[in-house]
């Protein structure tokens, strides 16, 4: 059993008790969820070792996105994706964030606001690398990927950004590099992002709840070059489906009180946080997206839709940087692990599968 799951099934029905009638429906899908995992509620699968002939029966798990113990394998397959269509040219992390200010009114209108985020600071992107001074391209690729969660599960919605450094001109015929360590400048992203944030607010209907004076503030948007752009992916797999806190920074769950780890940004030393039980089940539950929400987003040539084949872009530019050509090398994912027989180690066969039982009730 993982730490999570340990802390909800010891808590989370006297949290449902207090809040349950308040709360929305996808934090108590996400309750039952993990509270289940590996539980039986889900099905079991029956193997038999090869070699002893032991049987072995392994428990579904819940599948749930916010689940700690059901995401490693799906951030192994985003990374051998990203890995495969990663071009011979520098690359750049973006990181766009709100002010404080906003972020009670983007907790409680999550779809609307997380979905002006990503439009806002994709079309900002976008509009600053059609500028000749810094790219002249018609067309980027890039994917975002949201966060939500601090170091310790504070409200803190961001968006990073993993870009190539260039783009497709008008024809997409040619590749227009930008310069190894500068995409764009921060300080006309900035506002550009807030006045189309600002935009998008108005057109999903929330405009007249912000403050004004948010409007007059500094944004920020953090811009940092990043090499070929592998330790980032690498980087941001380990997170791209990570809950907002991982069941290794838990240290202990007992007398209705929770003790994780955390590093302060730019800390190396460890510290610790204590939190009532009921308080940190909320600070874990508002970082649940919305259903049918994803938090990873392509764009331009990157995207699902894109006209200009990967291969073609990675042709262009390796006409232009041939020196760079070995930076794309073939990406060999790591070999899935067999199943061995705690007994004896030889390898399990599946031989059947169990239906689960009915979820309980609540």
């Amino acid at each position: 059993m993982s730490k999570i799951q340990e802390i909800f099934r010891l808590y989370a029905p006297e949290y449902l008790k207090r809040y349950g009638k308040t709360m929305p429906k996808n934090h108590k899908k996400v309750i039952k969820a993990i509270m289940n995992c590996r539980s039986g509620s889900f099905g079991t699968h029956l193997y038999q070792c090869g070699n002893c002939g032991h049987q072995h029966s392994i428990a579904c798990s819940c599948g749930n996105r916010h689940c700690p113990s059901c995401q490693q394998h799906k951030a192994k397959q985003w990374l051998h994706r990203q890995m495969q269509n990663r071009l011979p040219c520098s690359y750049f992390l973006l990181t766009f964030t709100v002010p404080e200010s906003l972020r009670s009114l983007i907790r409680s209108h999550q779809k609307k606001a997380y979905a002006a985020m990503f439009k806002a600071s994709s079309e900002a992107l976008n509009k600053l690398a059609r500028d000749k001074r810094f790219i002249g391209a018609d067309q980027l690729g890039f994917f975002g990927v949201l966060h939500t969660w601090g170091r310790v599960l504070q409200y803190h919605p961001h968006i990073h950004f993993v870009v190539p450094g260039g783009g497709l001109s008008p024809d997409h015929d040619k590749w227009l590099p930008s310069k190894p360590d500068f995409l764009v400048h921060v300080k006309a992203l900035s506002p550009i992002f807030r006045a189309k944030f600002r935009d998008a607010l108005a057109q999903a209907g929330l405009l007249s709840l912000v403050d004004p004076t948010v409007w007059q503030k500094d944004w920020v948007v953090h811009s940092e070059a990043v090499g070929n752009g592998i330790w980032t992916l690498r980087y941001l797999s380990r997170y791209v489906f990570r809950v907002a806190i991982s069941n290794s920074r838990i240290i202990s769950a007992h007398d209705h009180q929770v003790t994780f780890r955390y590093r302060e940004v730019h800390g190396k030393r460890w510290k610790r946080m204590t939190l009532d039980a009921m308080e940190f089940i909320r600070r874990f539950l508002q970082h649940v997206l919305p259903d049918g929400f994803m938090k990873i987003r392509h764009y331009g040539f990157l995207s699902p839709n894109a006209k200009t084949p990967i291969q073609k872009i990675r042709e262009l530019i390796c006409l232009l940087y041939e020196v760079i050509q070995h930076l794309v090398k073939p990406y060999k994912p790591p070999e899935s692990s067999p199943m061995i027989c705690s007994h004896c180690g030889g390898r399990l066969v599946r031989q059947a599968f169990l239906h689960a039982f009915p979820l309980p009730a609540g």
